[in-house]
């Protein structure tokens, strides 16, 4: 603990600006930071030879729907030889385009790619930013919270065309009306059977 005091302090006081909020928590220190400050942010933990924070592990988002800034992007850093955890935030906008940090870290190419298939953001400097975990024709964003849980369209292989194809979901509604009866007095459905 006595460590993430002083990395906290150290990245405190070297980037005070940058920084809106620091806080240690479950064993890492949890940065949160505007999207404009990143890349300096980043650029110092990695190339600071008193904290080497040379792997990025994650790249993730957050959805927060109801909020003016939807999105809320999440980076993950891992200092192998201090055995250190550093997590940045900052919330984006919906039309907000992020700059890659792909020329920093190379990992970063696919991350992003994954954080643009499933969520929409997309990223500025990319050298190949396409979908990377759903079809080409696949319409929406999966991992954003208004999307449809069922999707918007099924995939199936047709025997008769020998190839697969896609077609509008389509939910069968008798298994969508529940009967709240208690199950001792029977259904509806089996009451109305048997007249």
């Amino acid at each position: 603990m006595n460590n993430l005091i002083k990395l906290e302090k150290k990245i405190n006081s070297e980037l005070g600006t940058k920084i809106n909020t620091s806080k240690i928590k479950h064993n890492c220190v949890y940065l949160n930071t505007d999207s404009q400050d990143l890349i300096e942010i980043i650029l110092f933990l990695k190339s600071n030879n008193e904290l080497k924070f040379s792997q990025l592990t994650d790249i993730t988002a957050v959805d927060y729907p109801e909020k003016e800034k939807r999105f809320k992007l999440v980076y993950l850093l891992l200092s192998h030889q201090f055995n250190q955890r550093i997590v940045i935030d900052y919330n984006i906008g919906e039309k907000e385009i992020v700059t890659s940090i792909s020329s920093i870290f190379p990992s970063a190419n696919w991350m992003e790619r994954e954080v643009f298939d499933m969520y929409g953001i997309n990223f500025k400097d990319h050298p190949d930013l396409r979908r990377i975990l759903t079809d080409y024709g696949f319409e929406g964003y999966p991992l954003r919270k208004d999307f449809p849980l069922t999707g918007h369209n099924e995939v199936r292989y047709s025997e008769e065309s020998k190839k697969v194809i896609y077609e509008p979901v389509k939910l069968e509604q008798n298994y969508r009306n529940f009967d709240y009866e208690s199950p001792w007095e029977g259904t509806k459905y089996l009451k109305n059977q048997k007249k």
